[in-house]
């Protein structure tokens, strides 16, 4: 009897068969795709697609009017992908955002209603607005990737990613996110005002019609798909890591716990955290292999929100991205 040969390693169950080339090639479209729609904001969308691959969350940061909507809603569209948006206010309650149980007159019997974290995608548009109450209700979601409603576990479809957003300008009446779930959020991206070619580029792209409530008139369509993603994450998966770049990674993590300008350092899940998204990078960037030039790519991204500056140093105007820069600078790189 002839044996069976095994499945591919990314062949997705029940799906067509990937290569990591095609799957690479085809996240390099997703971004020219983006593109089409969301102008000069390229390293968040990198991020994005990053975190994508780590299957971790992402906490935008920017102010009013930077297409922070516009770019999550567009690498949904670029990826054939379910996208819900919340807009947290203070009176949002945690089952607005989970679901909750409904009784149906008709049966007599209570019913699960879905919320909007049930989607790929769940924009959570200026999360800090909201209570503490309703801010934990996506620990649960983001962690375990499930939710639990009268102790019944309902799992969330796959991919899961929560974009979050937050006003980095005006804090009046804001309840800001504690360092536990700030912890859960894999990336934090700061996007930032564009430039000046980038500002005319979008000022003339809506004097010809551009339109951002409709990406399809944009001519953006749908880049890759499940099947590519999940190919990407097995890639990604296998991508090797030295020990020497495992070393390099924990002496970085541990120099901020020992940094004078911080009170609180990078825990052991901010390594990980970094050593997950160094592979997905090194694998972008066309290798199998991670090197120190890697880490140091998404160390502020990956960084930035897990520590904790001192007063004295925050008041000297000290921010943690230059923290996290001169660490880099003075631990040593493997060769």
């Amino acid at each position: 009897m002839t044996a069976q040969p095994a499945e591919p390693a990314d062949a997705t169950p029940g799906g067509p068969q990937v290569s990591p080339e095609a799957a690479r090639a085809s996240l390099e479209a997703l971004r020219t795709e983006i593109g089409k729609a969301v102008v000069g904001q390229d390293p968040a969308v990198t991020g994005l697609v990053v975190a994508l691959l780590c299957r971790g969350h992402v906490l935008l940061e920017g102010t009013p009017g930077v297409a922070k909507t516009l770019l999550v809603r567009s690498l949904a569209a670029a990826l054939s992908l379910d996208t819900k948006r919340v807009q947290f206010t203070p009176d949002l309650m945690p089952s607005d955002v989970t679901g909750s149980l409904v009784f149906d007159s008709r049966s007599a019997e209570f019913s699960f209603q879905e919320g909007p974290v049930f989607t790929n995608l769940l924009l959570a548009d200026e999360i800090n607005r909201t209570p503490p109450k309703t801010q934990s209700s996506l620990l649960e979601a983001m962690e375990e990737r499930q939710v639990t409603v009268d102790g019944t576990p309902r799992h969330l479809p796959e991919p899961f990613l929560v974009a979050a957003t937050q006003n980095p300008v005006e804090y009046e009446g804001t309840y800001p996110l504690p360092e536990a779930q700030l912890d859960r959020f894999l990336l934090k991206l700061n996007v930032p005002l564009p430039s000046r070619e980038a500002e005319i580029d979008v000022l003339t792209r809506h004097a010809a019609g551009f339109d951002p409530r409709d990406l399809k008139a944009a001519g953006l369509r749908p880049a890759a798909g499940p099947a590519e993603l999940e190919a990407a994450r097995r890639a990604v998966a296998r991508t090797t890591v030295s020990p020497e770049i495992t070393g390099y990674v924990v002496d970085v993590c541990r120099a901020t716990r020992e940094s004078p300008s911080l009170t609180l350092g990078v825990s052991p899940r901010g390594a990980t955290a970094l050593l997950s998204t160094a592979r997905a990078w090194a694998w972008l960037t066309g290798r199998d292999y991670v090197i120190p030039d890697d880490v140091k790519a998404l160390a502020l991204p990956t960084l930035r929100h897990r520590v904790q500056l001192r007063p004295e140093a925050e008041m000297e105007g000290v921010t943690a991205d230059a923290v996290i820069q001169a660490i880099l600078t003075h631990v040593p790189v493997p060769r």
